[in-house]
């Protein structure tokens, strides 16, 4: 009985410890971010919509060249 409260006891010190670093942790991770500038904010627009657009090509011409395969497999 004294040995399960002593283990309590040092699990409940452990996840108070644990909680405490991982605060310690958060903290710091929010200090060093920082908003990003106008200039930035446009570079990763832009890299986003051209991804976009890359991927919307792909897309069309995957389907461009799989309707007619598809045909002429299907028979219709």
């Amino acid at each position: 009985m004294v040995y399960s409260a002593f283990c309590r006891k040092s699990a409940n010190k452990i996840r108070l410890n644990l909680s405490t670093k991982t605060r310690k942790t958060q903290a710091q991770l929010w200090i060093k971010c920082t908003k990003p500038d106008r200039k930035e904010f446009q570079k990763i627009a832009v890299a986003t919509a051209i991804g976009f657009c890359l991927m919307g090509f792909i897309g069309f011409f995957v389907k461009l060249i799989h309707i007619p395969i598809n045909n002429i497999i299907v028979g219709s």
